[in-house]
């Protein structure tokens, strides 16, 4: 196993992060509410005919058998699929060249839980009154704060997600670890147990999503919160610049110096460091539930199916702090057909359609009676330690300019991790708080 044993007595590196869920903002254009002459009044969800999504490369290979079952009942009412890049930050500037342009190419869109505010405030999507949607008090109510702006509804929680630790629980047990680690530093004491055995030989400690990209603000903002530390405060101010935040940043960073976090780990997004648990390379990953079902396979395409087990994100002194991942449909201000939208949105986000996604992908469904489901239970084991991570979430900032506070994390934290930067933790966070001052105003 690829990292320093002399450095076990470190501060434990942070099995944190996030995303997935995905964003991340290479646009920050028209975020002061003013832009956008599509009116988002929701009185204007009339018209009936054909629609489509937007929505990001389906990784699972299941979104167009839901929308399938849409268009077998709806032969005049049918949805198309416009599949965006793998990127979220790719996905999220399509998106907004899409409704600047005050297009009708986009009807539903399948948005990151964190856009609602900046894509509400700029009159992007559509406001959808709670009484149109009749399932709305069945699903978990965190979900559903982060498909509001100033309190009203701009979208509907089709999905939600929660980071969680995927580890090799046959090499624990042959170390003779029986329990998942719950803090950092037991995780990292259990990967010096595991480096001894034969079986471990070229594998690396842990990895989450470091990429410049919104996974590197999901792992950053739970490492930070894992910590005790916050990047936003409940009144909505900046406070990135504490003692809580800086030790939440060093276990990432003596991760990277001790080798716990393998070098490679700079590159990875959410499929890369997928990849590299299955292939038996990491002993620890963070990432969201659609792993499970991706590394259970037993088509010959993971090494690991029948050789792991999930828990919750370790912490610097017991469990950590998810990110609230997940995404909401909403509908663009600009398109035709609005009320067959609405009926769409509420047919994906029902029991039975959740239900039906959860069976094929193990994404996180935002229907809370499905985590108390005996035969889902059954077959996803994660089930339990998800709810928890869900109940225990922290959103990132839900600000309008969200675009533009996602780059400055993920530019202060890239700084900070990548190979050979001599920027401190200390001058990171300081900046970064200089930074948001600018950017987050109340």
């Amino acid at each position: 196993m690829r990292f320093e044993r002399s450095h076990a007595r470190r501060t434990a590196f942070v099995a944190v992060a996030s995303s997935f869920a995905l964003l991340a903002t290479a646009c920050g254009g028209g975020d002061d509410g003013s832009s956008g002459s599509g009116g988002s009044s929701a009185a204007a969800l009339e018209g009936r005919g054909p629609i489509t999504l937007a929505s990001g490369k389906d990784t699972s290979g299941n979104l167009q058998n839901q929308l399938n079952a849409w268009n077998a009942s709806h032969p005049n009412e049918k949805v198309e699929l416009k599949e965006l890049p793998e990127d979220a930050n790719a996905q999220r500037q399509q998106m907004i060249q899409n409704a600047q342009a005050q297009s009708d190419a986009f009807s539903v869109l399948s948005m990151d839980v964190v856009w609602t505010s900046e894509f509400a405030a700029n009159q992007w999507v559509t406001q959808i009154p709670e009484d149109k949607v009749p399932d709305l008090g069945k699903l978990i109510p965190a979900t559903v704060e982060t498909a509001k702006y100033r309190d009203k509804l701009y979208g509907v929680p089709v999905t939600s997600d929660g980071g969680l630790l995927y580890y090799r629980k046959d090499l624990l047990t042959k170390a003779g670890i029986a329990e998942a680690p719950k803090t950092w530093d037991e995780m990292l004491a259990a990967c010096q147990k595991v480096a001894a055995l034969p079986e471990a030989k070229g594998m690396s400690c842990y990895s989450g999503q470091f990429e410049k990209y919104e996974g590197l603000t999901v792992n950053f903002a739970e490492a930070v919160n894992s910590a005790g530390g916050v990047i936003v405060d409940k009144d909505g101010k900046p406070n990135v610049n504490t003692p809580e935040a800086k030790a939440g940043l060093e276990e990432l960073v003596n991760g990277f110096k001790t080798g716990a976090i393998p070098k490679a780990a700079i590159t990875y997004k959410e499929e890369e460091s997928r990849r590299a648990f299955q292939e038996g390379k990491l002993l620890f990953l963070r990432n969201w539930p659609y792993v499970y079902a991706k590394a259970e396979a037993t088509d010959g395409s993971s090494k690991v199916a029948g050789k792991f087990a999930v828990a919750p994100l370790p912490g610097k002194t017991g469990p950590g702090v998810s990110s609230l991942g997940g995404h909401d449909y909403a509908i663009s201000s600009f398109a035709k057909n609005k009320a067959t939208a609405l009926d769409f949105i509420n047919f994906m986000a029902s029991e039975e359609r959740q239900k039906a996604n959860i069976e094929k992908t193990s994404q996180a469904p935002s229907w809370a009676s499905l985590y108390d489901d005996p035969a889902l239970t059954k077959q996803f084991p994660y089930l339990a330690p998800l709810k928890a991570s869900i109940l225990g979430a922290q959103p990132r900032p839900r600000v309008v300019k969200y675009g533009d506070v996602t780059a400055a994390i993920q530019a202060a934290a890239y700084d900070t991790l990548k190979p050979g930067s001599t920027v401190t933790p200390d001058k990171a966070l300081a900046d970064l708080q200089t930074k948001l001052e600018t950017l987050i105003t109340n």
